[in-house]
């Protein structure tokens, strides 16, 4: 598609030590924590909605080429979901040994490791629901999460629930000596994914079609961003980014300038939070 806007441009960034963590430094990017990216999956490419990585595949969005788990916690909790799972809510309920494959993920060196995914059938994950099926298309163990009334982040893979939010680590080195480690925080864009990204037909964070949310990222993954950061950690952050937003950004994302030229309303609801952290922002 072509509405996405050119991969690199100018970003806005800030830093701060970790209140919890004194050795550790936040650098996070404005640009993308100031947008108002919001996922449009669920809605019909016609009306706004969601085209797919694949063209040919709408309704399966961005869950064709299955999840890495990130780590055994990963697997062990999701293998615990998978059991609410039922043949009228799963529709390719099977064997937990059947949902899960071995493959290889590239390390920091570049090397290639052995990794645990989710398997794909029929050309998406397996634990995702075809357009058709009695509860809609999407996410099974997401859809389990809104029945039982909890945040998908709970059920799903790490991976899932991150995306497409980005977090690295790294140490600097610093001229005195010293070493710092950095958690960085920023768009999981289309690089992101390696070679392959440019492959899809479409990716959300450089379309205006999907940065017409009502609140930037900052507030719509709260509970994500706490779950990466840490509580004092976020709440440091969102402190930051407020004061940014009211001062006005220097380099705002495109995407979000694009979809506020144009006739795009800025209607998508806040993503769901826990109870006990609702209230704070």
């Amino acid at each position: 598609m072509t509405d996405e806007v050119a991969q690199d441009f100018d970003r806005e960034w800030v830093e701060f030590l970790d209140p919890d963590d004194s050795e550790t430094m936040v650098r996070a990017d404005l640009t993308w924590l100031l947008s108002r990216w919001g996922c449009v999956f669920g809605k019909h490419p016609d009306e706004g909605g969601c085209p797919g990585i694949e063209a040919d595949q709408p309704a399966d969005g961005c869950c064709l080429h299955g999840a890495f788990y990130t780590d055994e916690a990963d697997i062990k909790r999701t293998k615990q979901i998978v059991k609410k799972l039922t043949p009228e809510t799963w529709q390719l309920h099977r064997r937990w040994k059947d949902t899960i494959v071995d493959d290889t993920l590239e390390n920091e060196e570049g090397e290639e490791e052995p990794a645990k995914k989710t398997a794909v059938v029929d050309g998406a994950c397996v634990f995702h629901n075809r357009e058709g099926f009695p509860t809609g298309a999407g996410c099974a163990l997401h859809q389990q999460a809104m029945r039982d009334g909890v945040h998908p982040m709970e059920y799903k893979p790490e991976v899932c629930w991150q995306l497409p939010v980005k977090r690295d680590f790294k140490t600097e080195h610093r001229a005195d000596g010293t070493e710092v480690s950095v958690t960085l925080i920023t768009e999981f864009d289309r690089a992101s994914w390696g070679p392959g990204g440019h492959d899809f037909d479409w990716w959300c964070t450089a379309s205006p079609k999907a940065h017409t949310a009502v609140e930037p990222v900052y507030l719509s993954y709260a509970v994500e961003l706490t779950e990466l950061l840490g509580p004092a950690a976020y709440e440091k952050l969102a402190d930051l980014c407020q004061a940014r937003d009211e001062l006005g950004l220097v380099a705002p994302h495109p995407a979000t300038v694009a979809a506020s030229r144009g006739s795009t309303q800025l209607a998508f609801p806040t993503r769901m939070r826990r109870p006990a952290e609702a209230h704070q922002h």
